[in-house]
């Protein structure tokens, strides 16, 4: 069976003027009546009114769903399809950071396929294409303007699950650094680690190619140089739309690579205990780099160069994954401030006790090395440690 490598179906538009673009997409598609996606903050930025206005003017009628929150229900995918109904939708503007994208492309799947985004998570249950979504990015992390997953709370079971769709990917991804220059530091933060961890697991995991491999290398690169800038001075418009573009090619290669156990760990204490989704993938992956050393050496390696780390001359494997975890840690820790895990206030063996949970977690699954109870627990011991 042939095997392609790198799949990229997103139309990618980079803009200083959000109104005008999204007038002129929803103009080239001839879409009339879109639905716009997104949280109540978000949809009262200046430029957001300001771009829903400029459609307005032009004779698009827009309705707003703005009920998102963080770590969305199904429940809410659920009541942006009544919304998209009502309105007599065409098409979805989604506008925000990976829980808003996450909403819209859950609407866009049910609203074409019917039933309950909930039927979605089981693989083997079919998807049509879903067009007309339009991705707002107002955070440089998810990558979900690009990705092709979505990860909902289970409001039954209280389990984050994903769904994996390529036929609902966005239609369009629109870039506009000018979302991002008031983004609070901490968030800043979570969202870059976010995206540096999406292009590491992807480097590392069972799905990488040559081809992934590169656009990671970039992209943890960009990382490093701009997410510090970043977090120092958020008006620094270079580093935001550097972080920007690093965190949709990011998003790119969560189609084409995945990610592995760094993520299956996040999901699973996210939902346990909201942990904010960023800082839980920054906070797994020293742990998951040391683990997967002894078969991705050269990979931990050049992850440990790229972090400004030097390795001794014929360094031993262990060597290696201890100095690229470290360069990790001082540039999670010191170089962008991470605050402490202990913050959050879990103890060690409520971490620990999850780890059946990971072992069953899809993603765990792409991980170069066996994820099983005695792996996981080993991870979740070292979650966190500075």
């Amino acid at each position: 069976m042939l095997n392609v490598k790198l799949l990229q179906p997103v139309k990618v538009v980079c803009t200083d003027n959000l109104g005008q673009t999204l007038t002129e997409i929803c103009q080239t598609e001839h879409y009339r009546r879109p639905l716009v996606v997104t949280d109540s903050f978000v949809g009262s930025m200046a430029l957001v009114t300001g771009a829903i206005a400029m459609l307005e003017s032009v004779g698009i009628s827009v309705a707003v769903f703005d009920e998102v929150k963080p770590d969305p229900l199904s429940g809410t995918v659920t009541d942006g399809v009544a919304a998209f109904a009502e309105h007599d939708a065409d098409s979805i503007i989604a506008i925000g950071g990976g829980s808003s994208m996450d909403v819209a492309r859950g609407i866009n799947i049910v609203r074409v396929n019917g039933g309950s985004i909930i039927d979605y998570t089981d693989p083997a249950k079919p998807i049509a294409h879903c067009g007309g979504m339009i991705a707002v990015p107002t955070t440089a992390g998810t990558g979900s303007e690009m990705s092709n997953a979505l990860v909902i709370t289970d409001e039954q079971t209280n389990r984050k699950l994903a769904v994996l769709a390529d036929p609902a990917v966005s239609e369009y991804a629109v870039l506009n650094a000018d979302l991002m220059l008031t983004l609070p530091p901490k968030m800043t933060i979570a969202c870059g680690l976010d995206a540096f961890c999406h292009a590491a697991e992807g480097y590392l995991s069972n799905l990488a190619s040559p081809v992934t491999d590169a656009i990671c290398e970039k992209v943890m690169f960009l990382l490093y140089n701009y997410l510090p800038r970043a977090v120092a001075d958020g008006q620094d418009r270079e580093a935001r739309e550097r972080v920007m573009v690093a965190s949709t090619l990011a998003g790119w290669m969560l189609n084409n690579a995945g990610t592995i156990a760094g993520h299956s760990i996040a999901h699973v204490l996210g939902a346990k205990y909201h942990i904010v989704h960023g800082e839980a993938v920054g906070y797994a992956l020293p742990a998951v780099m040391e683990f997967v050393a002894p078969v991705r050496e050269k990979k931990v390696r050049e992850i440990g160069q790229i972090l400004g780390a030097v390795f001794p001359q014929n360094a031993p494997c262990e060597q290696v994954a201890i100095i690229a975890s470290r360069a990790f840690k001082d540039f999670r820790d010191r170089m962008i401030g991470l605050h402490p895990f202990e913050d959050y206030g879990i103890s060690e063996d409520d971490v620990v006790s999850n780890a059946q949970a990971v072992v069953d977690e899809r993603f765990a699954g792409n991980t170069p090395r066996t994820i099983d109870l005695a792996a996981a627990q080993q991870l979740l011991r070292e979650f966190g440690k500075r």
